[in-house]
């Protein structure tokens, strides 16, 4: 695919998502039906297709219309690309720009177009995270760092970066967590590289992994809302013994399989097979939540966001955490997780368990930043009394 023939891609695949298609089934369904697009094409398409939705409003104002054709030609003036070279209308490239195309380009405003965050979500910000509000919105518009996880108990950190190099893998250590290393270079490569297939690393964001470690003396633990199973197996990989329960259980899906590649024995519990006499000495609840952390990995949920189903989400995580504290053995710990940056999903739930449970005490919170080493995240570690 030429350049020109990528752009037109993204554009479709745009379109498709305005109309209500989620991004990662667009993406899907448009490569399905162009087997003639190579890995890279699909990759460079994939990449202008997730630059956009990370700067939606911003691009429309630059491109000067709210449409997928709009904000391409906004996405690259922002990159410093004049949109003529590509849009030539030369073999798939997209038409050529009019001359009210050229011409279009609006101011970047109120807040929430320069911010790329939806008009009722900029106070929310403001509140939650004071001045550091505009950096955090702005964090959120560039790409993602990749991360790993090296599996301590299979290898050393130096000896996994030796590996990557022998796969053409490049890596640096991320100061967010000593198992953590970001990938500099060959990211694609991982996993097909002898690293990944021998356990030796998962992929992991270094926040996550940082909410785990430090987490005291292993013992049993109970991953509550374990999803795909990135904390259960960095729990395993510090020597829990580790039991793993979500809701969703399809969410658990591939976690025997990588449990068993990074050497460890993780238990599989449905929700309803926990009885309240299970009790354990660690209960970590990464809750589901906005996701606002993560926002430049998903862009689009930011935009599907709303202040009703914020309110849910609350609601839903102040009964995830009564319910977890059952299962927190007497002088046990409590974590409760989010990978989002909204303090009415942090610390005021938080504040509302423990003005409601006298049985546990807040020991600590930590946040962690959206920059280049790893994605907003906050936990908060309790222990229970007696």
């Amino acid at each position: 695919m030429t350049p020109g023939a990528r752009v037109a891609a993204a554009i479709e695949i745009l379109d498709a998502i305005e109309g209500g298609q989620p991004a990662e089934r667009a993406l899907t369904r448009w490569a399905r039906a162009s087997r003639f697009a190579g890995s890279k094409d699909r990759a460079a398409v994939r990449d202008h297709v997730f630059d956009v939705l990370r700067h939606w409003r911003s691009d429309a104002a630059r491109g000067g219309a709210e449409t997928a054709r709009a904000r391409l030609i906004g996405r690259l003036r922002d990159q410093g690309i004049d949109p003529d070279t590509l849009f030539d209308g030369q073999g798939h490239a997209p038409a050529p720009l009019s001359d009210l195309e050229r011409a279009s380009s609006g101011p970047l405003e109120p807040k929430g177009v320069a911010w790329d965050l939806p008009d009722w979500l900029v106070p929310v910000f403001e509140r939650s995270l004071e001045v550091d509000a505009k950096q955090t919105a702005l964090a959120l518009t560039e790409r993602a760092p990749v991360t790993l996880r090296v599996n301590l108990s299979k290898s050393t950190v130096s000896d996994v970066q030796a590996a990557l190099i022998g796969d053409g893998i490049t890596t640096a250590a991320n100061p967010r967590a000593a198992t953590a290393l970001t990938v500099t270079d060959g990211a694609r490569r991982i996993r097909s590289s002898k690293a990944y297939a021998d356990g030796r690393v998962e992929m992991q964001d270094a926040s996550s992994q940082a909410a785990v470690a430090d987490l005291g003396t292993p013992g049993r633990a109970l991953d509550m809302c374990a999803g795909g199973g990135g904390k259960a197996l960095a729990m395993a990989a510090l020597g829990w013994s580790v039991t793993a329960s979500d809701i969703d259980m399809a969410r658990m899906g591939d976690l025997p399989n990588r449990a068993t590649r990074g050497g460890h024995k993780i238990m599989i519990c449905p929700p309803e097979r926990l009885m309240p006499s299970d009790k354990f000495d660690l209960v970590f609840i990464d809750a589901p939540c906005s996701g606002s952390g993560t926002w430049r990995r998903a862009p689009d949920a930011k935009w599907a966001l709303t202040q009703d189903r914020l309110d849910a989400l609350t609601q839903t995580q102040s009964e995830i955490l009564t319910q977890a504290a059952k299962h927190v053995a007497p002088g046990g710990t409590l974590v409760y997780a989010t990978c989002s940056v909204l303090q009415s999903e942090n610390e005021k739930r938080v504040q509302n368990f423990t003005a409601t449970t006298s049985q546990f005490r807040l020991l600590r919170t930590n946040r962690w930043p959206v920059d280049a080493s790893g994605d907003g995240f906050f936990a908060a570690r309790l222990t229970r009394e007696g």
